[in-house]
This record gives structure tokens, sequence and C-alpha cells, in this order.
């Protein structure tokens, strides 16, 4: 697989994953459900469902460092400021072989663009915030994300799964 071609299918991803509505419940469902499928399999992740500017639901599992985090908030701010999924924002930057620092004069120690944290599109409203998830490989965070959204809005994974790198 590209990198063209898996930036192709991280943009429809993020075009698809439309909720009907997002509420406080809706983020304790989605976070719920990412908690639940990480505790099956085992991963160690921090997970974080926010508006922007307010946090909705986070939970730290087993395994998980102080670190982690960290890369939640430096992920989220990727998703804030582009409103685009770190991990598209990421391939981009490698199919040019760049970066935000320097593209966009952006500091690493603020802004991650590795996999794991995916706008909150609502139909009506457009993006109000993101899901971040981190403690996995980057492509796998940001699948797991995937995974989770699809669940909720009721779409196939299969369907928007990104293939094995």
């Amino acid at each position: 697989m590209s990198l063209a071609e898996d930036i192709a299918l991280v943009a429809r991803q993020e075009s698809a994953l439309v909720f009907e509505h997002f509420d406080e419940n809706t983020a304790w469902q989605l976070g719920s459900r990412l908690r639940q499928m990480a505790v099956e399999r085992g991963y160690p992740l921090v997970i974080d469902v926010r508006r922007f500017g307010q946090v909705l639901f986070t939970a730290a599992l087993p395994g998980a460092v102080p670190d982690q985090a960290e890369w939640v908030r430096r992920k989220t701010n990727v998703v804030a400021r582009f409103h685009r999924s770190s991990y598209a924002i990421g391939l981009e930057l490698a199919e040019k072989q760049s970066s935000l620092e320097e593209k966009q004069g952006l500091p690493t120690v603020d802004f991650a663009t590795h996999g794991g944290c995916f706008p909150i599109r609502v139909k009506s409203a457009g993006i109000i915030g993101c899901v971040t998830v981190s403690g996995l490989p980057q492509r796998a965070d940001h699948e797991l994300v995937v995974e989770a959204i699809c669940a909720l809005t009721g779409l196939d994974y299969a369907t928007y799964k990104l293939p094995q790198a």
C-alpha cells in the first residue's frame, strides 16, 4: 500500500464517519466502546473523547504510562488545528518528506502527527471535537478509533478498514 493510497483511504474514512448527533452520552458510549475493545484485546491504552475545550471521557488502562496522556494532548492539538485525523496529517507530511515544524513552524513538543486522534464530525454541525487513543503503533491506534466509530455509527468496519501495512 502506497502513501498516496493510504492518504486516500483515510480521507474516505474521515468523510464517511459522521455522527447524526453527538452529546455527552454519545461520548460516553464511544469511550466505553473503546475501553471495552482495549480491555478485551489487552491493550494498555489511554483514551480521550472531547469536544474542543471540554473532556467528555477519559480512561487509562492497566499498563498505560503517564507519557501516553502527553501523546493524547499532542495528537489532539493536530486535529483541533487542522480538522483532520492526526494520521492523515502524518501521512501527508511523510509523502512530502516534511514535518509540521518545517512546514508550519509548529513545535513537536505540542503537535504529534501520529495516528490515533480522529475528528468527531456531526452531520448538522461539522467537526466538534475528537477521539484519541494512545498506546499502540500509530496505524493500530488510528484503526481502533475507526473501528469504534464504525460500530457507533452503524457502518461496516470492513468497508473502511485500512489494509495491513
